[in-house]
């Protein structure tokens, strides 16, 4: 195998073309059918959270950011012209959920909701609003009446998110599992084994588990405790591998206590390292099924993108990359915008990762997210750069966020190499 082959599976990304729009519901976002590959759901469902992170010193808004900020800006100035309709106010209350200005949407979803009191997408942005800011029992009393007006394809996904709600109002620590579906996720003996559930519990999980859970964590992206519930149902469908990354996650991104999570966490990555090289656990437990490989079917990156400079430093989004689509083969097809930048200079932040054990590197991979993340524990080929550095010269491998300056270099011909190189690089501290 060549530098990247024995590291990265090539991974073929698609959609089914049905859209069910589940979770918030902004009429800018569509969805493919669920449940999702684990692997793409949990890409799409990062992108939904980093719509709410701000831009700071070490960190740019991401094209979906600034995508949403404008919908919400020119709604805005539509509002103070002429009064918006029910369908706008929804959506502008959306816009500012996923922005994190749960606190903005409140009131303006209270006000939309007084003038249109049987409207069903406004009713169910309230009660997220509502249950963002940690108004429980107000979140309950408007997503009781969203269950009402919700019509069929939403109404399961509704009355589970009521649902939880319950659930939080009656958890007063707001620490444990959130009983949604009443199984206790351990096996024969009583107790959480890796990769297993009792069949008595088994029985007691519905058909769309897997769906309504995916459709919930789409919804509230920064719930760490509904991303806990998933890692159970993927250990319960005999997929160690994927529990065990998302129990990472909800450990070292979410911080999550709880003592039951950590010891789950621990018996899944024993469990998970040790079939690593070998054929992964396949005996599946009960009858899941990806309906689709990622439930994203809108494109949230549309931005324009900057001009590209013949002679100066380019910065290339990571988007950009990631919307290489590579066939079975390895044949890549690479976005114009991409093959324009070929050649040329460009700068990213992100990760090193050293190809060996050395901290001096004269060449590593760079990726977007820190592995042991578990967003990208296993990044795709299409998420992964070659830098290399000048003949002669090393970089010192640093842990933290680094910006990497070299020129662009696509390959679109080996199948054994990295799909992009960055030659005669720099790597510098972000500023």
């Amino acid at each position: 195998m060549g530098r990247s082959g024995s590291i990265i599976a090539v991974i073929v990304l698609g959609v089914s073309s049905t859209h069910v729009q589940a979770g918030l519901y902004y009429s800018g976002e569509s969805f493919a059918e669920l449940p999702s590959q684990w692997h793409g759901f949990l890409l799409d469902q990062r992108t939904l959270r980093n719509i709410a992170l701000e831009a700071g010193p070490k960190r740019e808004a991401s094209r979906a950011r600034l995508r949403y900020q404008e919908e919400a800006a020119r709604l805005e100035v539509n509002g103070k012209k002429d009064k918006l309709t029910a369908d706008e106010l929804a959506d502008l209350g959306a816009l500012y959920i996923r922005l994190g200005k749960s606190a903005a949407a409140v009131p303006l979803l209270r006000d939309a909701q007084r003038r249109h009191p049987n409207h069903f997408r406004i009713l169910a942005n309230l009660g997220t609003a509502c249950q963002l800011q940690g108004d429980l029992s107000q979140a309950a009393l408007y997503l009781q009446q969203s269950v009402r007006l919700a019509p069929g394809k939403f109404h399961k996904a509704e009355e589970y998110h009521l649902k939880l709600v319950h659930l939080r109002l009656e958890d007063k620590k707001n620490a444990g599992l959130d009983d949604l579906f009443g199984v206790r996720y351990v096996g024969d003996k009583g107790a959480f084994e890796a990769g297993k559930i009792a069949k008595a519990e088994r029985d007691k999980l519905p058909s769309q588990a897997v769906a309504i859970a995916q459709q919930l964590a789409l919804w509230l992206p920064a719930d760490g405790r509904l991303l806990w519930q998933l890692a159970e149902l993927a250990n319960a469908f005999g997929d160690i591998k994927t529990a065990a990354a998302i129990m990472d996650g909800c450990v070292t991104e979410f911080g999550l206590p709880d003592g039951d999570l950590r010891k789950h966490r621990q018996l899944t990555r024993a469990a998970a390292d040790q079939i690593k090289g070998k054929t992964p656990h396949t005996e599946h437990v009960t009858s899941f099924k990806a309906r689709s490989q990622r439930p994203l079917l809108t494109r949230l990156d549309a931005t324009p993108l900057p001009p590209i400079s013949d002679s100066g430093v380019n910065n290339l989004p990571w988007d950009v990359l990631g919307q290489t689509a590579v066939d079975n083969k390895f044949r890549p097809t690479f976005a114009q915008y991409l093959k324009d930048l070929n050649g040329k200079q460009v700068a990213l932040n992100g990760y090193m990762q050293p190809l060996g054990e050395s901290s001096d590197l004269a060449a590593f991979m760079f990726i977007e997210y820190p592995v042991g993340c578990w967003y990208c524990e296993m990044p795709e080929t299409t998420g992964i750069l070659y830098v290399e550095m000048p003949k002669g010269k090393t970089a010192h491998y640093r842990r933290g966020l680094v910006r990497v300056v070299g020129r662009l270099q696509l390959n679109a011909t080996d199948p054994e190499d990295f799909l992009y190189a960055l030659r005669q690089a720099r790597v510098t501290e972000v500023d």
